[in-house]
């Protein structure tokens, strides 16, 4: 079975291995874990201002805090994030978790992005594809995504 960054990989999801290279984190995604990672498809990470992409990619370590905020420790199915309201990220932000819908759609929110692909189990934990990219409140950023 396939770690975090094999999983990535193998789903075409290039910028996000394209920034866990550049961040320093493929030991750490490819580690033991458990981790639940919301992955940011190519399209998410497409509406991030050029600028901004840019910026981050040439800062490790801003990159680092925004990736680490899409990963949270343990293996949460999205069965299981529905019992929670809140996650820590391993960056110590707060993911807010919103499945108010799920009886109805099956839809889960985090922090306002749709998880679009959920439960895909990787050898370290589990993947859900999300829609955008999550910020964390970092003093570059002139808006929130």
């Amino acid at each position: 079975m396939p770690d975090i960054v094999d999983a990535a990989m193998a789903s075409g999801m290039t910028k996000l291995v394209e920034a866990v290279k550049a961040a320093g984190l493929v030991d750490t995604l490819k580690g033991p874990g458990p981790f639940t990672v919301f992955a940011p498809t190519d399209e998410a990470f497409n509406k991030i201002p050029k600028a901004d992409w840019d910026m981050l990619m040439n800062d490790p370590a801003k990159l680092k805090e925004v990736l680490t905020f899409h990963v949270a420790e343990g293996k949460m199915m999205a069965a299981d994030l529905k019992e929670h309201e809140y996650l820590k990220a391993l960056n110590g932000g707060e993911l807010r978790i919103d499945a108010k819908n799920w009886h109805l759609h099956r839809n889960i929110k985090v922090n306002g992005a749709n998880i679009i692909k959920p439960d895909l189990v990787v050898d370290n934990g589990v993947c859900h594809a999300i829609d955008k990219v999550l910020m964390p409140k970092m003093a570059f950023m002139e808006k929130p995504m």
